[in-house]
């Protein structure tokens, strides 16, 4: 089965002494003075793209989002994206390994900051965050006596601050604990790694330590709808992903996402999307 084209943080293209995957760069130094425009691909790193100045269309997982000044566009590994930039565009585009920040010690720091791929600011914010990306990116190309300890406190402070900003203008914390963001992002993180081969959710449940109500109890707090319909959310997106990034058949599709009766995965489908898989690729491409 033909995968989806996987980009990866190449070390040619990297500065070296860099003990993990990053890279950073003026969005002026990518485009040389000519638009941008990518196919539909994932990525197997983390990838910061933060605008002072833009314009152009971003769509991640089928959403499509304008691209405008003061926007920051944040994506997990695994994501697909299609990306047409202009050329006039103007910030930085940050991008990092699993291993490089430490999300054991800054989970919290770095899900707030990532609870979605998009975030418009206020230009007062924009300024300060695009101040922060013009230090980590003199640290990365000048690599003075512990630099690389300076770019990861400074990761810190950029998501911190990312996160204040969407915790004050977004959701606030009577919403959403940090335990249940903790429980919802594992569980994400289970479906993602998980789902070919269970796709119950007292499954995610257990794994969670969690009942399936409590489990459900989070995903309808936070997210609005259940566990199950979150899961069903999930295989319909890779789905969608396979369809109209690979020339893959149905069926294999089909067997990658762990069904052995393709005319069951036919069926929920179309319950779900009103298309046959066929038809929603036709549509589509």
């Amino acid at each position: 089965m033909k995968n989806i084209p996987v980009r990866s943080i190449k070390a040619a293209e990297a500065k070296p002494n860099i003990s993990e995957s990053f890279k950073i760069r003026t969005v002026t130094d990518i485009l040389v003075g000519k638009d941008m425009v990518q196919d539909l691909h994932r990525h197997d790193f983390y990838f910061v793209l933060a605008l002072k100045k833009g314009s152009g269309n971003h769509e991640i997982d089928f959403v499509s989002h304008t691209i405008s000044d003061n926007s920051v566009f944040l994506m997990r590994p695994g994501q697909v994206h299609r990306l047409e930039l202009k050329s006039r565009s103007k910030g930085y585009l940050m991008e990092f390994g699993k291993n490089f920040f430490n999300f054991n010690d800054n989970n919290h720091i770095f899900r707030k900051a990532a609870n979605k791929n998009f975030c418009q600011l206020e230009p007062a914010t924009s300024d300060k965050l695009q101040t922060i990306l013009a230090s980590i990116h003199d640290e990365y190309l000048n690599q003075h006596d512990g630099f690389e300890a300076v770019i990861k406190a400074s990761l810190s402070i950029f998501f911190i601050k990312l996160g204040r900003r969407r915790q004050h203008t977004e959701i606030s914390n009577n919403t959403r604990s940090d335990y249940a963001q903790e429980r919802l992002h594992d569980f994400f993180a289970l479906v993602e790694s998980d789902i070919a081969t269970h796709k119950q959710v007292s499954y995610y449940a257990d794994k969670l330590n969690l009942s399936s109500f409590q489990l459900n109890s989070i995903t309808k707090t936070l997210m609005g709808k259940t566990a199950a319909e979150l899961i069903d959310d999930h295989i319909l997106l890779e789905s969608k992903r396979y369809l109209l990034a690979t020339s893959n058949q149905v069926n294999q599709i089909a067997y990658h996402l762990g069904y052995e009766d393709v005319s069951y995965f036919i069926r929920f489908f179309k319950k779900h999307t009103g298309f046959t898989p066929e038809m929603f690729r036709q549509n589509l491409r």
